[in-house]
């Protein structure tokens, strides 16, 4: 990631979640993004820890398409934080990789961290960070749409 921050310090506490700078730099870059980008990127929603829409403790279900020109990825909500999945279409995908801290994984990169969304020659770059790994995507743009579900585990 190039601006969250994954491991920051605050006093002797570390290993603290910051997307501050990040946040602070993302008004400057927002209109360089493609429009579905900038619509996830800047929802308030993206990046409050106390938010159903924040995609902080999702897991990672599925990747499909991978290789091809139109990919989706699909996230499962976590019972106790959200109550709606995301899935993410990319269209125009230039770039795909997936980097699990074990190659054994597959994509099974664990609950999502946070992400990062930036301008790129394609259109957009998008990192996410995983716990068990990393998931980046070079699109021409992207579409975020968050489904109901049902919570079973909640009581």
């Amino acid at each position: 990631m190039e601006y969250v921050n994954l491991d920051a310090q605050v006093g002797d506490l570390s290993g603290v979640l910051d997307p501050a700078r990040y946040l602070s730099h993302l008004p400057s870059v927002s209109g360089d993004l493609p429009p579905g980008a900038r619509a996830f990127a800047t929802d308030t929603d993206h990046y409050d820890f106390r938010s159903r829409r924040c995609v902080k403790d999702l897991t990672l279900r599925a990747v499909r398409g991978a290789g091809g020109e139109e990919m989706e990825v699909e996230f499962q909500h976590n019972c106790w934080k959200h109550d709606q999945d995301l899935l993410i279409r990319y269209v125009g995908v230039s770039g795909f990789v997936i980097d699990p801290v074990d190659e054994d994984r597959g994509t099974d990169l664990g609950a999502v961290i946070l992400d990062e969304i930036l301008p790129h020659r394609d259109g957009c770059s998008h990192e996410i960070a995983c716990w068990d790994g990393t998931l980046t995507l070079v699109c021409r743009d992207l579409q975020a749409t968050w489904t109901e579900t049902i919570c079973s585990s909640k009581s």
